[in-house]
């Protein structure tokens, strides 16, 4: 028995060990280890596993725990309590974070220990489900999309030079999709063991993760040559009339007004035309996660159970989260304006389809293609942010873009909450929400013109 035991336990360190050789090559291909985009890769990995846990321990607790009615009521509470004060604070992480250029290893870490605090503080609290897990859960939220803030700035400073945007953001989204589907089964196994168990699982992930984002490349916290950059502001005809008159020579230098603060509004519309797209299936997204969570469980399609039906849902999302990754580094995004709009035109025909044809398979239809729509739109907005925006405001740009995507979900899901549970109404109704965004974006892109600049950074 002991040889036996002996024998067992080599052989399940040599597959760990061959496991992790091979995903330690994986991430580090093409440069970016030597780049640290792997070291990055790695944290965002642990971030997703952490999050997911977490969520996990939610779910249980708000969603599954009580009859549907009373869960539509804490789901509610849970939006009211965590997600009105968050789009308050949403608008201020990027401003924020813009004051902290040399600090944003610091900022990741920061993020992974207050949520290790707050895990570990839950796990005495989620069993009883009191009204003092939503402010904790709020601390959780508000640390989450801090990070995932810092994250997108982050990717552009440890671009290898034998990749694009695309295939990094891709590469970096792909490995927390990986690491989620891994913590869905680590969490629900470690709920059996006890409702507090997965968030002192999140506890040990995020301790873990805090140590790991020091370990980032010390480039990440340069911050040379940045400006911060404002969503909404125009540049106004004087000031810029005024800079191009300026005087000559030394009096030139004193006489000239400042020049005016970059914004993504002046960097030119195809960024806008992405961000307002992207936004939508962000919507979409946040709202067929919450719509879809009530509706099946209440009313389930096909005869199907409603852990079943959840669960068929929820695998098809991730599974079109993942193709949109893949598709963003096979496909090389060479024309991002037309990627987005076409993602647009696959989230209306799904979900119009299965606003028409109401069933299993075309539920299941539309989760996939809402998943594939937002991976993809996303790296879209991506190469189009590292072709039109700017160096010096570049990083900027990202965070404030991530804020109001972040924003779109949180309105999505709050649709999803007090809308009827009737499938076809609220498929209808996401269908014209997103068919009116998609001919608003056609009608720009053809404004816009389909661009391709041949000394214009790449983007694939």
């Amino acid at each position: 028995m002991v040889r036996t035991a002996s024998a067992a336990g080599s052989r399940t360190g040599k597959v760990v060990h061959g496991t992790g050789r091979r995903i330690r090559k994986a991430t580090s291909a093409e440069g970016a280890g030597e780049s640290g985009l792997a070291k990055l890769i790695e944290l965002h990995a642990l971030n997703s596993f952490g999050d997911m846990l977490i969520t996990v321990a939610l779910a249980s607790t708000i969603f599954f725990s009580v009859p549907t009615g009373e869960a539509r009521g804490r789901v509610a509470l849970y939006l009211l309590i965590t997600m009105a004060p968050f789009a308050v604070l949403a608008p201020v992480i990027g401003p924020l974070l813009d004051r902290l250029p040399h600090g944003r290893r610091a900022a990741m870490a920061m993020s992974m220990l207050a949520r290790a605090v707050l895990a570990w503080t839950m796990a005495g609290t989620v069993a009883g489900g009191g009204l003092a897990l939503y402010p904790e859960a709020l601390g959780v939220l508000v640390a989450s999309k801090a990070y995932g803030v810092v994250r997108s700035v982050v990717v552009p400073r440890l671009l290898p030079s034998r990749l694009s945007l695309v295939k990094a953001n891709s590469r970096v989204t792909l490995a927390g999709l990986l690491a989620t589907m891994v913590a869905a089964g680590v969490g629900g196994l470690l709920h059996l063991i006890g409702p507090g168990w997965p968030l002192r699982g999140a506890f040990l992930v995020f301790v873990i993760g805090t140590l790991m984002a020091f370990h980032l490349p010390h480039k990440v916290d340069s911050a040379k040559g940045e400006q911060r950059a404002v969503l909404h502001a125009e540049v106004h005809g004087d000031a810029a009339a005024g800079a191009g008159a300026a005087p000559a020579g030394a009096a030139r230098d004193a006489a000239a007004p400042k020049p005016p603060k970059a914004s993504l509004r002046t960097v030119g519309p195809s960024v806008i035309l992405a961000l307002r797209a992207m936004s939508a299936l962000r919507w979409l997204v946040g709202f067929l996660v919450m719509f879809l969570a009530f509706l099946l469980r209440e009313e389930p399609i096909g005869g199907l159970k409603p852990t079943l039906a959840l669960g068929l849902v929820a695998l098809a999302a991730g599974t079109g989260n993942a193709l949109g990754s893949v598709l963003g580094s096979w496909l090389r995004t060479r024309g991002p304006e037309t990627t987005v709009t076409a993602m647009l035109l696959l989230a209306t025909c799904a979900t119009a389809a299965a606003a028409l044809w109401y069933g299993v398979v075309t539920v299941i239809v539309v989760a996939a293609a809402a998943g594939v729509a937002a991976s993809l739109g996303k790296l879209a907005l991506d190469a189009l942010i590292q072709r039109d925006v700017p160096e010096a405001v570049r990083t900027s740009a990202f965070a404030r873009s991530e804020t109001l995507l972040q924003l779109s979900w949180v309105a999505g899901g709050a649709v999803g909450i007090v809308l009827p549970l009737n499938g076809v109404l609220g498929l209808s109704l996401a269908a014209a929400v997103v068919g009116l965004v998609f001919l608003w974006t056609l009608r720009s892109l053809f404004r816009v013109g389909l661009r391709r600049h041949s000394a214009a950074p790449r983007v694939a």
